[in-house]
């Protein structure tokens, strides 16, 4: 596998020239950056993908997203990731900014895109992903107590809820 380099920011996200190799520990005051997307159909379904046995906790569901590679904007990053996780185009300009946080070493930038696409025009990645669904709110706060998602991206949902809501829901149900 080839090594995979990511730009170093700094605690106000500027970049500060060097580079990180990706699997080695990270220096306090380092950050990387991470991008994640939740996909809409605007019917009140985001878009879940299944983490491939092998991967960090493998076999929950997740958003797509990833760690920006060196050189790459948090936009072209997550619109990598959900083309090579999904096999969904979407020019880096589609997506739309939710929020941004931060922890020891790492940014976060977390996106939505409206994009109902049927799930059979959808291609996974073979080691990162191994099956896609829709799911509605309630569906993921079942998967969420029977912990079928991730621990990291429910936490993240139960943040951005409400904020996917407003886009997403048909407005006689808001």
């Amino acid at each position: 596998m080839k090594p995979e380099w990511n730009d170093i920011y700094d605690e106000d996200r500027q970049p500060t020239g060097r580079v990180h190799l990706r699997g080695t520990p990270w220096k306090p005051g380092e950050y990387g950056l991470v991008v994640c997307v939740w996909v809409y159909d605007g019917r009140g379904r985001l878009l879940l993908t299944r983490r491939s046995p092998g991967k960090s906790f493998a076999g929950t569901w997740e958003n797509s997203g990833g760690a920006a590679k060196a050189g790459e904007t948090s936009r072209e990053a997550i619109s990598r990731e959900l083309f090579e996780e999904t096999g969904i185009r979407a020019d880096p300009a589609e997506f739309e900014l939710l929020c941004t946080d931060r922890d020891r070493n790492t940014i976060y930038d977390f996106y939505c895109l409206y994009r109902p696409v049927s799930l059979k025009d959808t291609v996974l990645l073979p080691g990162e992903t191994d099956g896609i669904m829709w799911a509605s709110y309630g569906k993921i706060h079942w998967m969420i107590r029977t912990r079928r998602i991730c621990r990291i991206i429910a936490g993240q949902f139960l943040r951005q809820e409400a904020r996917l809501k407003l886009r997403n829901m048909p407005k006689h149900y808001r």
